[in-house]
């Protein structure tokens, strides 16, 4: 992949912000044509399924929250579980046998993805494995007439970003990307903030994921299976992971739907954390600490949107700090926040935050529905605090490309 300083946001969505290069000029990548008698799925219908018949595959970390989760949802049975280690497999069907359902059927081969897919007994298929066959499951379950949930990233090239795209349009399933952080309860509230003035015009936005990943990356026992996230630092620089960060603000920014990112400037720190950490605790000879990681430790992305505001975005798995995803709104009637310290600014006094009490009731005030209706439960199952269960309860998708039709609807929808 080339270090490229301006990238159109479908890198966004795959999930690769690159680096950029000073000599470079803007880059745009062409839109393939429409298939022909096809359309785009924005507010896509389908039949409604009385009993939702869900595959899982992927059964790690978040694959087995997965399944537990929705062992909390009606209407659903849970068919086949695939993942290549038995183990996985073996605890998911311990978790649904104490939860009161059926042992689904089972599937530990490297390529039995794709006999789940060709099951004519699943409707959705629910992908939780690295990131490598996040889109090809993708595409593979919508060929294949099943509706697809997708941990993030959905994709990871531009190619593989339209491959989702004109799957989903010839066969008008759904292609969901599952953004928790979507439904988190404060991101959620600054939601319905925006949607009813409280902020003004938004102007500006920022999001993050920082989060020191390092015992999990060079943890070869207990971590990521077979390395996988550590292997993508190391041959990779840029924003690997954005959406955290993103898909709140692109809710609050209704982008496409009604406005959409234009281009962005990328450029990354050198990488100095995951050497030094591999020196300490491998030693200075060992493979690990000899080996070229190419992920700079910090990545700051600024995206232009073509309303004229502006989204900052920041990236860094290797610095001993405090988690963060920022959550920052700003207005021209005020101002929120969510990380280092949640906090809220309103004119005509918006040189502070509004005090604890005042905070909390606006925060009750400005509760979304979604979070009224299920909030409670969602706290009671958890999975990040209850946004994975909102996420699970009521999934929205964002469609990476519209083709043109970013404009034809003015916000995100959620339906009863």
């Amino acid at each position: 992949m080339n270090k490229i300083s301006y990238i159109v946001p479908a890198l966004l969505v795959a999930g690769c912000l690159l680096s950029c290069n000073e000599n470079q000029q803007i880059i745009t990548f062409p839109e393939p044509p429409r298939a022909e008698g096809t359309t785009d799925v924005l507010e896509l219908r389908c039949e409604p399924l009385d009993t939702v018949r869900i595959a899982f595959i992927g059964l790690g970390m978040r694959g087995s929250g997965a399944v537990y989760r929705y062992t909390f949802l009606e209407g659903v049975k849970v068919v086949a579980l695939c993942d290549v280690d038995p183990e996985n497999v073996e605890n998911a069907n311990k978790t649904l046998e104490e939860r009161g359902f059926p042992k689904a059927e089972v599937y530990t081969g490297t390529e039995d993805w794709k006999r789940v897919c060709e099951r004519a007994d699943v409707d959705l298929v629910y992908v939780c494995t690295h990131w490598d066959l996040h889109a090809p499951i993708g595409v593979y379950a919508m060929e294949h007439g099943k509706h697809v949930a997708l941990e993030v990233p959905a994709a990871l090239t531009i190619g593989e970003c339209w491959q989702l795209v004109n799957t989903a349009e010839k066969t008008r399933r759904h292609c969901i990307q599952l953004e928790n952080c979507n439904y988190d309860f404060f991101e959620m509230a600054t939601l319905n903030m925006a949607r009813q003035g409280l902020f003004g015009q938004i102007v500006h936005a920022e999001g993050a994921y920082i989060h020191d990943l390092m015992f999990l990356n060079f943890n070869d026992t207990t971590g990521y299976w077979n390395m996988w996230r550590l292997e993508h630092n190391a041959r990779e620089n840029g924003n690997l992971y954005p959406t955290h960060g993103l898909g709140p603000i692109a809710h609050i920014l209704d982008i496409h739907r009604g406005d959409r990112m234009e281009y962005l400037v990328s450029v990354s720190s050198a990488q100095f954390g995951m050497s030094a950490y591999a020196k300490e605790k491998f030693g200075e000879d060992s493979d690990y600490a000899q080996r070229e990681y190419l992920n700079g430790d910090m990545n700051t992305s600024v995206i232009k949107t073509s309303k004229g505001r502006t989204i900052m975005l920041q990236h860094d798995v290797t610095s001993p700090r405090p988690y963060s995803r920022i959550h920052m709104i700003s207005g021209t009637k005020g101002f929120a926040q969510k990380y280092p310290v949640a906090g809220i600014a309103l004119e005509p006094d918006a040189h502070r935050f509004l005090a604890p009490d005042k905070l909390d009731s606006l925060l009750r005030l400005y509760e979304h529905p979604i979070v009224r209706e299920v909030g409670q439960k969602a706290r009671e199952v958890g999975g990040d605090g209850g946004m994975d269960f909102i996420m699970d309860y009521r999934p929205v998708a964002i469609p990476d490309f519209t083709r043109g039709a970013w404009n034809r609807l003015q916000r995100v929808t959620y339906y009863p």
